[in-house]
């Protein structure tokens, strides 16, 4: 099955059914998905150029966030050296709040585990995770002399073998691979001792929350040293991140039936390309949801989830930047429980000691308000 890019968009715009055959020639899937993605960025591309200086967000000063795997050697060190300079720069969560956080890098920590269930299965789950990673962002350029922009993981570019991609391959340029089995830690589970090879980061979030051992602190937010680990593998990007997932989850008519794939089922037992993401990482403290930040493939995990809310939205710009009653992104508690009102555009996001507050309305567009970026 084909379809045309310029169809393709315009009936996903129209919010119309694109027949396709539901086969499992994950080739053809790939292909269908680079089309339509090659077709929405020159969608977008061509009404950035259409605007004039009086928009805050033009073709010539948008910048734009690429894939690990595109980046050359010299700009993977990069980021990979500006994420060590967030380790070691003094935190802003106070001590006495939080002892276990110990570096700026943990401020980002604390906020995860102090939000978790404000922002997920949420209205603001998407906005609040795009001012999450744009604030990390944003101290890797201003606190940290960082150049480039935030990369992503295409997942299913590396789902049959995650584990030999640049990302978690374990070669200098990577951020970190599987390291050494581990007979003491419960099976499946690999480890990542410190100063082992191919691992640049000696898990600075990880002293707080979770693991094993567990924290000190009801709350998580007590000192807990521990090492990395990982258990990197195929089986769950298969299946819930491959290219079939991303070609449908694009295709997705409305918020509610995007947020069902992308998010997961929420009581249905699916995860979604969301969890697929984190459990294909998994391990500790990459497993835990509370605070999954620690773990620093995090970032690219979800800068691809911001990459795909961004090109859901780029499709129909003028209905997708906005919440509209038929088609409402959710309450503001976790699955609506307990029950909640409506998320709305003036609601406020707040991600605590890591960088400012914003607005979903604020939120809402990448090329509009305070944020002018997109994806290539």
């Amino acid at each position: 099955m084909k379809i045309s890019q310029a169809v393709g968009v315009a009936a996903l715009a129209a919010g119309t059914a694109v027949s396709q055959s539901r086969d499992d020639d994950l080739s053809t899937a790939e292909q269908e998905v680079k089309q339509l993605v090659a077709a929405i960025e020159r969608k977008a591309f061509a009404e950035l150029g259409n605007r004039d200086k009086t928009f805050g967000c033009t073709a010539e000063n948008i910048v734009y966030r690429q894939e690990y795997g595109d980046l050359s050697k010299d700009q993977r060190l990069d980021y990979i050296k500006a994420v060590q300079c967030l380790m070691s720069l003094p935190a802003n969560t106070p001590s006495d709040y939080a002892p276990g956080a110990k570096s700026r890098y943990d401020d980002f920590v604390v906020t995860h585990i102090n939000h978790t269930l404000d922002a997920h299965y949420t209205g603001n789950f998407m906005a609040w995770h795009r001012w999450f990673i744009y604030t990390y962002e944003t101290a890797l350029r201003d606190e940290c002399g960082y150049q480039g922009y935030q990369p992503y993981w295409d997942w299913p570019k590396y789902a049959p073998a995650p584990q030999d991609s640049p990302i978690f391959n374990g070669d200098p340029y990577s951020l970190g691979g599987n390291g050494a089995w581990d007979p003491d830690l419960p099976a499946s589970v690999v480890t990542l001792p410190e100063g082992v090879t191919g691992d640049p980061f000696t898990l600075p979030g990880g002293s707080l929350a979770g693991g094993s051992p567990p924290n000190p602190r009801a709350d998580g937010l007590g000192y807990n040293p521990r090492r990395l680990r990982r258990d990197v593998g195929p089986a769950i990007g298969e299946r819930y991140a491959n290219w079939t997932t991303v070609w449908d989850l694009l295709r997705k008519p409305n918020i509610t039936e995007y947020r069902f794939l992308s998010e997961g089922g929420f009581n249905n037992g699916e995860i979604g390309p969301h969890g697929g993401g984190h459990y294909m990482i998994n391990g500790d403290p990459g497993g835990d949801l509370w605070v999954s930040p620690a773990e620093p493939t995090f970032f690219v995990h979800h800068g691809n989830m911001d990459r795909m809310w961004t090109l859901w939205q780029a499709i129909d710009p003028e209905n997708r930047t906005v919440l509209l009653d038929e088609g409402p992104y959710g309450h503001t508690t976790w699955n609506n429980e307990p029950p909640s009102p409506l998320t709305t555009m003036d609601d406020v996001i707040n991600i605590g000691w890591a960088g400012p507050p914003t607005t979903m309305r604020e939120m809402m567009s990448t090329t509009s308000g305070p944020l002018c970026y997109f994806y290539k």
